[in-house]
């Protein structure tokens, strides 16, 4: 019973990045994709217009998780309409965007 206690909380540590991940991933395609791409990676016509880097690239991996739950919470900037915790997001899922972000690591 001990044995089970211990791997199911040893489960339970790894499952949660993964969840948040998943989590992120389809909180992205329906707040984030029309401007920064289905992958993140920039590659709209919004994206290139606006100067919108990819999600991906050393730029954006370089900064820290802080600095981008700010980002996604209240937008870089001088960028107006990106500021998703006005617009509704809670901590846990910007938390989970900011988890799918990392993910795109090339």
């Amino acid at each position: 019973m001990k044995r089970l206690v211990i791997l199911a909380a040893v489960l339970a540590v790894f499952a949660v990045p993964v969840m948040a991940a998943d989590d992120g991933a389809a909180l992205f395609q329906t707040k984030c994709a029309a401007c920064h791409g289905k992958a993140g990676l920039g590659d709209t016509g919004i994206a290139k217009a606006k100067k919108i880097p990819s999600l991906a690239s050393d730029e954006v991996q370089a900064k820290t998780d802080a600095q981008l739950t700010t980002i996604i919470a209240t937008g870089p900037e001088g960028v107006k309409g990106h500021d998703y915790k006005a617009k509704g997001l809670t901590d846990d899922q910007v938390k989970a965007l900011v988890t799918f972000v990392r993910s795109l690591k090339k």
